[in-house]
């Protein structure tokens, strides 16, 4: 059970970034104008989650890029100059890396109300692909304004610390899932997480469409796709989960919490 987390990690062909002369070419992405005020995920997304009122009027001074990416399209590549982090308004995006070997290893997966582009912070350009799983809307952030923003509104920056902070807890937790749990375990943990992401968002916990393959979900997973259809379908005899193609129910929470060992809160 390779999980390649000590491989050197070598960038994939440039691309570039979305922008407006992209998506006139294109003809698959299309930009409009929004802003935070008026948004139905101002309680979930990084610009406005926990701000007052008074506080999202300044805040709307940034006026985002709002595109459409349609499935299969990248939202930015390994090696594009890193300018904006994107707040995902609808749809499902997987972030990946090219490996040594050619191999694309998936990185991690992002729904509504998630925040994409961190990787690019540190050394100003992005260091994976993030790819569209389906038909998806997102905002462009600019970074730097954001920055200056943060310094009139303490509150925004403390919010976008909370948000780093979560990512290195969500790191640390990929290798702890990957380093230390066996198979079945490391598919309860992705299913369970799933059902508290869709559950935030106002989705049914319990019942929702997987927007990855099964290929894509062992990768993430460190697991060969044999291995993922097996355990899924082990799950699915043993009344944990109905499966059907891509739709999921969780028959058994407590059941699949006990597969990995605790409960999650």
């Amino acid at each position: 059970m390779a999980t390649n987390t000590s491989v050197r990690i070598i960038p994939a062909r440039r691309r570039a970034p979305i922008n407006s002369a992209t998506a006139s070419k294109s003809g698959t992405i299309a930009q409009f104008r929004t802003m935070c005020s008026t948004c139905n995920l101002r309680e979930l997304c990084l610009p406005c989650c926990g701000l007052t009122r008074s506080e999202l009027d300044v805040a709307d001074c940034l006026v985002f890029n709002r595109s459409r990416v349609r499935r299969g399209e990248s939202l930015y590549r390994t090696g594009d100059h890193f300018t904006s982090l994107y707040a995902v308004r609808n749809g499902f995006f997987k972030s990946t890396a090219l490996l040594e070997n050619g191999r694309d290893q998936v990185t991690g997966f992002s729904m509504t109300g998630e925040v994409l582009g961190m990787d690019g912070i540190g050394p100003e350009r992005h260091t994976c692909n993030t790819i569209a799983l389906e038909d998806s809307d997102v905002c462009a952030i600019p970074f730097a304004r954001l920055q200056e923003l943060a310094h009139e509104l303490p509150s925004l920056q403390h919010q976008f610390h909370r948000m780093m902070s979560r990512e290195i807890v969500r790191e640390h937790g990929v290798m702890l899932l990957l380093g230390s749990m066996n198979a079945e375990e490391r598919l309860a943990v992705f299913l369970l997480n799933l059902s508290q992401r869709f559950a935030a968002r106002g989705y049914s916990p319990s019942e929702f469409n997987l927007r990855m393959t099964r290929e894509e979900i062992g990768s993430y997973l460190g697991l060969k796709l044999e291995t993922v259809s097996r355990i899924f379908s082990q799950f699915h005899e043993e009344g944990l989960i109905g499966v059907q193609q891509k739709f999921i129910r969780i028959l058994d929470r407590a059941g699949l919490e006990r597969v990995m060992g605790r409960e999650l809160g």
